[in-house]
């Protein structure tokens, strides 16, 4: 049975949405559940049928948002450093965290450690399309200033992520640019382009909107411009909804048209609720880790344990480090 550890601490809301949505999880999926935190606070929380379900490690100390990320380091009684030790220690499989991000990341990656081949981790999340599946695109903001090499590793790993996770059999992976021509980009992904032609599946350059229209299953670029993108992404469907709010009361009559469209804008931002997605996986590391925004509520926390749960069970990470052999043995 796969073990998932839950820091029930770090989120904005403390720990009432974490255990809620580790409760949700336990209703619908068979997984054992290790929640970490104020152990006082977690049993007044849980429902007694629930307390022999779930298992509970202390820890008496709370990295804030507030916190330097690297700090976390240090503080090894904080909740966020005892979730991940427990994935590293083996004695749990994946591990799923609402607190500090960066301190989340931080630890995960020097605890856990890099997969053999892979410089930097990646974050990775999902954005709809036009089709029936989404696109996957990383890195969304674990690394800022990537070199040509990382932004190859992304590209690897999102496409084994595609496959295993999301069931694409044969992924299609795209180079973010500003234009399709393999000239077009910066030097760093003028200098990847070239070191990804030939690889199973690239297509080449892609533009902004390949990321929403299905021709892409994978974009690849850095954490600055993948976080730009995101946020980006979020901040037209929540204000689409308003201005068309907006629209309807100033021209009633055009009432009808616009009601569809703010439906239709409703279900587009819904597809972007981090609440809908659980997490962003750091991938590439030895284990797993599922990174969710600090104001998750429990449905948030229940499928970022969804995730962790697939993300285990598939196996991605030893595809990843085939996948990484194969390409290095191509350059031999």
């Amino acid at each position: 049975m796969v073990r998932i550890a839950i820091d029930a601490m770090g989120g904005d809301y403390g720990p009432s949405p974490i255990v809620k949505g580790c409760i949700q999880a336990l209703k619908n999926k068979s997984f054992q559940a290790i929640l970490v935190g104020n152990k006082q606070e977690i049993l007044a929380l849980l429902p007694k049928r629930y307390r022999t379900k779930i298992s509970i490690v202390e820890a008496d100390d709370v990295i804030s948002m507030s916190d330097i990320a690297t700090d976390a380091i240090k503080r090894k009684e904080s909740s966020i450093y005892k979730t991940v030790d427990l994935v590293k220690n083996g004695e749990a499989d994946g591990l799923v965290s609402a607190g500090h991000s960066g301190a989340t990341m931080t630890l995960a990656t020097l605890r856990l450690g890099r997969l053999k081949g892979i410089s930097r981790p990646a974050l990775v999340t999902l954005m709809p399309t036009k089709t029936s599946r989404r696109s996957v695109v990383l890195d969304i903001g674990a690394n800022v200033d990537s070199k040509p090499e990382h932004l190859v590793q992304f590209a690897i790993m999102g496409g084994c992520y595609a496959h295993d996770l999301l069931k694409i059999q044969n992924p299609k992976i795209g180079l973010l640019a500003n234009g399709e021509e393999a000239s077009k980009g910066n030097e760093v992904t003028k200098a990847a382009y070239k070191l990804l032609e030939g690889y199973d599946g690239f297509i080449g350059n892609v533009e902004g909107g390949d990321i929403f229209n299905g021709s892409c299953d994978v974009i690849t670029c850095d954490g600055f411009i993948g976080n730009l993108v995101l946020k980006s992404s979020e901040g037209i469907a929540s204000a689409m909804s308003s201005l068309i709010k907006d629209y309807i009361r100033k021209s009633p009559i055009a009432i009808t048209g616009a009601l569809l469209m703010r439906k239709v804008f409703k279900l587009l931002k819904k597809e972007m609720d981090y609440a809908e997605i659980g997490g962003a996986p750091l991938i590439g590391l030895k284990g797993c880790a599922i990174v969710s925004h600090g104001k998750s509520n429990a449905r948030a926390i229940e499928n970022a344990i969804y995730q962790a749960i697939g993300y285990v069970d598939t196996g991605v990470n030893k595809h990843i480090l085939e996948k990484l052999q194969e390409y290095n043995q191509k350059d031999k």
